[in-house]
């Protein structure tokens, strides 16, 4: 659970802030992270349509674009890892789904697995979570989450 003041000056003009908060998702005064993850479920469908190469390529590279990102917006604001920052549950839930099949149950299940380790943090998630700092300290824990729901979801389907 974050401690962390949620009023401090984000700018949703600014297009690092816009991508760190999820177009605005994670601005909502409760749950920014569930918000967030509900948010990326409509680009989920539009990584559908790529081959299972492509999409992994991408959601590399808004991986790699996320140690910036989510580093970045926190520097603006001054507060790492700030709850609005959600650019990261996108990445892990895109994790999550990798090479799933598309079906409104699959999507569900696949929210409700990547939030569970999102949230409760298991070891190795937490350990890393407390001792890594910056953009990629943001972006580590919920990859490791959306790693650890990908498993489950791919023993599942």
């Amino acid at each position: 659970m974050h401690k962390t003041p949620l009023k401090v000056n984000f700018t949703l003009s600014n297009p690092i802030q816009f991508l760190a908060l999820g177009f605005g998702s994670g601005l909502a005064p409760k749950a920014p992270g569930t918000f967030g993850t509900l948010a990326a479920i409509p680009l989920y469908f539009l990584l559908t349509l790529l081959t299972p190469t492509f999409y992994a390529l991408t959601v590399l590279l808004m991986t790699l674009a996320g140690f910036y990102i989510c580093g970045k917006a926190a520097d603006d604001v001054g507060v790492h890892d700030h709850p609005a920052i959600v650019w990261d549950e996108f990445v892990g839930f895109f994790i999550t789904m990798f090479m799933i099949p598309v079906s409104w149950q699959s999507v569900l299940l696949g929210f409700i697995l990547f939030r569970f380790f999102d949230i409760v943090k298991p070891w190795p998630i937490s350990f890393i979570d407390k001792k890594v700092a910056g953009g990629f300290g943001i972006m580590i824990d919920d990859v490791l989450a959306g790693a650890f729901a990908l498993i489950i979801m791919q023993l599942i389907f």
